[in-house]
């Protein structure tokens, strides 16, 4: 079942069966990824709404924040990804 759930989570994480508070963790995550200017307070407020204590709401924002740090990096250095980690459609 869990190698189920990895794989409905990298298909669409949306879909997946997840916890309410997971999903709203995930939302944001994607949010300040994509589009970090159009995050508000309000986003916090439902993180925290769904459980999330500020040190959670902390961590979420620095593994979003070093993870897409990393990925320019990647970019701006041209580095190939390993076979096994194809990118994402979305992205090259």
């Amino acid at each position: 079942m869990e190698n189920e759930l990895v794989e409905q989570i990298k298909e669409d994480w949306r879909r997946a069966p997840l916890q309410p508070e997971e999903k709203a963790m995930l939302s944001f995550a994607a949010k300040l990824a994509l589009t970090p200017a159009q995050i508000r307070q309000a986003d916090v407020d439902e993180l925290k709404n769904a459980g999330w204590s500020d040190r959670a709401i902390s961590d979420i924002v620095q593994v979003v924040a070093y993870f897409s740090y990393i990925n320019r990096v990647a970019d701006g250095l041209g580095v190939d990804l390993e076979p096994e980690m194809p990118p994402h459609p979305n992205h090259r």
